[in-house]
């Protein structure tokens, strides 16, 4: 949910029209939301520009070519030759559907062969895999957690976990963002014998921090909680060689099950629940997200094993990304920019006010650089920012125009004042 516009509709005041004479028109929130034509009408409107053509760190959008500092696609593995091919060969050999899902028709080898090797990768007894991210921890959550259970989350967890929550029949308590008191507060008044799940980000998307799984854990272990972690933005970016959050603190074991994304890290669209070998089987016979839902086309899947099998081969690149995220933090910070800490490839910057933010916007496409605009409910009203994520591929030159950009549009906006010495944009 990276704007927040859907809860930010005006209310209806005075205007209540009737269809048939029966009252409140379900419609009329949708005409009373007019938000975005006003965003549009100030020519400050961020949101759904089609991009044209792109090779990974460039994209054309209206017809310009403009520096991509907000994509997810970590690696840059959207362009690897060898993934572009298998994802070709696939389309060639299985045709381009399943047209069914995983329990019926819609299992292709390719996936049993993903899911062992993910499951290997992971250090996980199993995996299984669902068509979309956002369709794993809904599928998860709903599925797992029943009545008479309990999901204690954290109050800053990605949406389709939010969702999850909402689906499912188990009792949610929501603890505040990464505070393990608080989590430890609310899990010491759960009844003793109720079944508990602690679900959290690994990475949170919006600002990159990460969780404090090591406290999680010690917590989780005295109350008898599981815990399922949301590693999509820490796959294939943090942990040995890239194996997400739970391989970056040591607790591989004690996570007891990792969801993800192919959509970032891995280049392609599609997500995995790893965890113990009877989870998962019930999981597979029991979630309605996999079992009703036509599975990952044979492209999305050979794309995921072609850049599982680069990510290990050229581990340069995860090392890279950290070199490119902490020069960029670095950079932001000595300019004199509000950024939010972390060690992903996620560096926000944070700007203020909706308004603000939107104008920072603007001036950054209009230098050529092209990043996320997140404003409230997404984030705390106050606390806009500007999403920036980075790039294996991003060249040292792309990083200096980024920064160059950014520091042109906070002197001119009187964000920032004049850095001491050099200036940080040819910085190395």
């Amino acid at each position: 949910m990276p704007v927040g516009f859907a809860t930010r509709a005006a209310p209806i005041a005075g205007r209540i029209e009737t269809l048939g004479g029966l009252g409140l028109d379900l419609f009329d929130k949708c005409r009373a939301f007019t938000r975005p034509q006003e965003i549009q009408a100030a020519g400050l409107y961020p949101y759904f520009k089609p991009i044209e053509a792109s090779d990974g760190t460039r994209v054309v959008i209206e017809g310009r070519e403009r520096i991509m500092a907000g994509s997810n696609n970590y690696l840059g593995l959207t362009v690897h030759p060898d993934v572009k091919a298998a994802a070709i060969d696939a389309v060639q050999k299985y045709g381009t559907s399943c047209t069914g899902s995983r329990y019926l028709n819609g299992t292709l080898d390719l996936h049993v062969e993903l899911e062992q090797q993910l499951a290997a990768f992971l250090n996980k007894e199993a995996c299984v895999l669902l068509s979309t991210g956002f369709q794993t921890n809904l599928g998860l959550l709903q599925t797992i957690a029943s009545k008479g259970d309990f999901i204690l989350s954290d109050k800053e967890n990605h949406s389709s976990i939010v969702v999850g929550t909402q689906a499912s029949y188990a009792t949610t308590v929501r603890y505040r963002h990464n505070d393990m008191r608080d989590l430890e507060n609310k899990l010491s008044k759960l009844p003793e014998d109720a079944g508990k799940l602690i679900v959290s980000d690994g990475v949170f998307s919006m600002s990159g921090a990460l969780v404090n799984l090591p406290a999680l854990v010690d917590i989780a272990r005295r109350y008898g909680a599981r815990i399922a972690l949301d590693d999509a933005h820490g796959t294939g970016v943090i942990g040995e060689g890239g194996r997400g959050t739970a391989s970056h603190f040591g607790l591989v074991a004690e996570t007891d099950i990792i969801t993800g994304t192919f959509s970032k890290s891995f280049a392609s669209l599609g997500g995995f629940i790893a965890g113990d070998r009877e989870v998962i089987s019930y999981l597979k016979h029991n979630a309605a997200a996999l079992i009703f839902s036509a599975s990952m086309t044979p492209a999305s899947t050979a794309t995921v094993i072609a850049a599982l099998k680069v990510m290990q081969q050229e581990p340069e690149r995860i090392a890279r990304l950290k070199q490119v995220a902490e020069r960029m933090r670095r950079g932001f910070m000595e300019m004199g920019f509000r950024v939010i800490d972390g060690e992903t490839a996620i560096v926000p910057v944070v700007i203020g006010e909706d308004e603000a933010t939107f104008r920072f916007w603007q001036a950054l496409y209009k230098r050529g650089v092209f990043v996320n605009c997140v404003i409230s409910p997404a984030v705390p009203r106050g606390m806009s920012l500007i999403r920036t994520s980075y790039i294996a591929t991003h060249s040292d030159e792309e990083l200096d125009l980024i920064l160059e950009a950014f520091y042109q549009t906070g002197r001119e906006m009187g964000l920032i004042g004049q850095p001491s010495g050099t200036l940080v944009a040819s910085a190395g």
